[in-house]
C-alpha cells in the first residue's frame, strides 16, 4: 500500500502515470478522524466517550469489537476502514483505504482483515454488489451486510470514505443488525424460485400482448374464454393463423365446458384477421411456448433442491391456501429455519406483514406496513386471497370480519401475517395446520355474539326471550 499523499506526488513529477483507484489498494489520507477532548474529571473503565448531537453532551458506549472494519462496497471497489480501539494513553486509530471488486482484490482484502486481527466487517453496498465480499468473507470472520436505510449518517457530510468509517463506529459499538443472508443451499433455492416467479410474470405479459393484438383485430375472444392460451383457445388461434374466415367452424372447435358458448364464440370471432396480426400471433404464441417451457426446467430444478426441506413443505401446504409453490418460495426467502426469527412477530415485521410504528409527540401519524420482502409478500398475498374465498375456514372468517370494518385491502394483509404466525409455530413445532374454525369468534366472544344477533333482531320489530337448550348429553 501507497499513502496518497506520495502517489500524487509520483504522479506530478511525472515518474509514474496516473493509477486508476480499483487496480490495487491504497491508503488514503486523513486516516485519523478529528479527535474531540471530553470534558476534564472525567473517568471512563471499559468504556468510549460519545459527542451526542451538537450540544456539549457526553455518554459512554462499550465497545463490543476492538477491532472492527467498515466495508463500503460499490461496483468497482470497496472502501474500507480497519478501527482499532485504543487503550489507555493509545488513541483510537482508523485506516481506510480501497480494494477492487475483482476477487484478486478481495482475497487481498482478507488477508489484510486477517493481518489486522478483525473480528467483525460491516458492510453495505449498493444493488448486489455486496455478494462477492460476502461470501469470500465470511467464513473467516462475523460479517454483518447492513440497511443502508439504518445506517446514514449527517446529511450534507456523506462521502464514500465518510461511510466506511461511520460503518466501523457503529460496527464497534454493536449499534447495527445484520440483514438475514442465508446459507449457500438456500441461496440456491432462491435463486431458482426467483427466477420462476420473474419468467412466470413474462409468460403472462405475453398473453396480455396477445390478447391486444385480438383487440386490434376485432376477435373478442378473451370476452367468452377465461384462459385464451388454453386447449381451446390454441386451436382458434391457430385456425386463424391458417387463415380460416369462418366463425362458426373454428367456434366449434371449441372443448369440454367452453362448448356450452358456441354461440357467443361465433359472434366474438368476426374480426378483421389480417396477415400482420397472424405473424405477431404466431410470434406471441412461440414466446409463451419457451417461457412455459423454462418454467417446466425451473419446476424440476426446485424439485431437486427441496428434498431436504421435503418435510417443512409438507407442514406448510397444510395451511389453507398455500400451494406447493407457495411453500417453496416461503421455504426459498426464510430458510425454512425459524430460529432466524426469535418470535413470530419478527417474522412477520421482516416479511413486512406487520404494521409500522411512527409516533410523536404523543400522536401516531401512520401505521403503514414497512417494505418487506417483495417475492414473499407477493406469495403471500396470492395464499390469502384463495384463503379468503375457502368455506368454513378461520381465515374465511378472519377476513371477512376485518373486510367489513377497514377493507379488503388491510383484511388481506391480516390473513398474510396470520399465515406467516401460523407457518412460524408450524415449523417451530414440527406440527401440521390445525384450523381453529368458522366459527372461532363466534366461540370466543359468545356474549358479544349473542348481543349482536338480539339486536339485528330487534332493529326489525322482534321481541327477543332466549331460553338455553336442555342438556341431552
Amino acid at each position: 500500500m501507497v499513502p496518497v499523499s506520495l502517489c500524487e506526488s509520483l504522479v506530478a513529477e511525472g515518474i509514474v502515470g496516473p493509477r486508476e483507484p480499483w487496480i490495487v489498494a491504497f491508503e488514503h489520507e486523513c486516516q485519523n478522524p478529528v479527535y474531540i477532548p471530553p470534558p476534564r474529571n472525567t473517568f471512563l473503565d471499559k468504556g468510549i466517550r460519545v459527542r451526542v448531537g451538537t450540544g456539549m453532551g457526553w455518554s459512554v458506549m462499550d465497545v463490543v469489537h476492538p477491532r472492527c472494519a467498515g466495508v463500503d462496497i460499490s461496483k468497482r471497489d470497496a472502501k474500507v476502514c480497519v478501527r482499532i480501539q485504543g487503550s489507555g494513553k493509545r488513541r483510537t486509530s482508523s485506516m481506510v483505504t480501497t480494494w477492487a471488486a475483482m476477487t484478486n482484490s478481495i482475497l487481498g482484502l482478507r488477508e489484510y482483515l486477517l493481518e489486522q486481527k478483525v473480528t467483525c466487517v460491516v458492510m453495505e453496498a449498493t444493488g448486489d454488489y455486496w455478494r462477492p465480499f460476502y461470501y469470500l468473507l465470511e467464513e473467516h470472520f462475523e460479517v454483518m451486510l447492513v440497511n443502508a436505510r439504518d445506517v446514514k449518517t449527517v446529511p450534507g457530510r456523506k462521502s464514500d470514505v465518510a461511510d466506511c468509517a461511520w460503518l466501523a463506529d457503529l460496527g464497534a459499538h454493536g449499534l447495527v443488525r445484520a440483514s438475514f443472508v442465508p446459507p449457500e443451499p438456500i441461496r440456491a433455492l432462491r435463486d431458482l424460485t426467483r427466477a420462476r416467479t420473474v419468467i412466470t410474470q413474462e409468460r403472462g405479459r405475453e398473453i396480455q400482448r396477445l390478447e391486444k393484438l385480438l383487440e386490434d383485430a376485432g376477435i373478442k375472444l378473451s370476452s367468452v374464454a377465461t384462459d385464451i392460451t388454453g386447449v381451446s383457445g390454441r386451436l382458434m388461434l391457430r385456425a386463424l393463423i391458417e387463415g380460416r374466415d369462418d366463425p362458426a367452424g373454428i367456434a366449434d372447435l371449441a372443448k369440454r365446458r367452453l362448448r356450452s358458448k358456441i354461440p357467443q364464440l361465433t359472434e366474438a370471432l368476426r374480426g378483421h384477421f389480417t396477415a400482420h396480426h397472424a405473424f405477431m400471433a404466431r410470434l406471441f404464441l412461440g414466446r409463451i411456448d419457451a417461457h412455459t417451457a423454462d418454467i417446466e426446467r425451473l419446476s424440476s430444478r426446485i424439485e431437486e433442491a427441496m428434498e431436504p426441506f421435503a418435510a417443512a413443505r409438507e407442514l406448510l401446504v397444510s395451511i389453507p391456501g398455500f400451494s406447493r409453490i407457495v411453500a417453496e418460495v416461503f421455504i426459498a426467502e426464510t430458510g425454512g429455519d425459524m430460529t432466524q426469527f426469535p418470535t413470530a412477530g419478527h417474522l412477520a415485521s421482516w416479511a413486512g406483514t406487520a404494521p409500522g410504528s411512527n409516533e410523536s409527540a404523543g400522536r401516531v401519524k401512520s401505521t403503514k406496513t414497512r417494505p418487506g420482502n417483495r417475492y414473499l409478500k407477493r406469495a403471500l398475498g396470492v395464499a390469502a386471497l384463495s384463503a379468503s374465498r375457502s368455506k368454513n375456514t378461520y381465515f374465511n372468517a378472519k377476513y371477512k370480519r376485518i373486510a367489513y370494518r377497514r377493507g379488503p385491502m388491510k383484511a388481506v394483509v391480516a390473513i398474510e401475517h396470520a399465515m406467516l404466525v401460523a407457518a412460524w409455530n408450524m415449523l417451530r413445532n414440527g406440527e401440521f395446520y390445525r384450523d381453529p374454525g368458522a366459527d372461532y369468534f363466534t366461540r370466543r366472544i359468545p356474549a358479544k355474539t349473542k348481543a349482536r344477533a338480539i339486536g339485528q333482531l330487534e332493529s326489525l320489530g322482534y321481541q327477543v326471550t332466549l331460553e338455553p337448550l336442555a342438556d341431552t348429553a
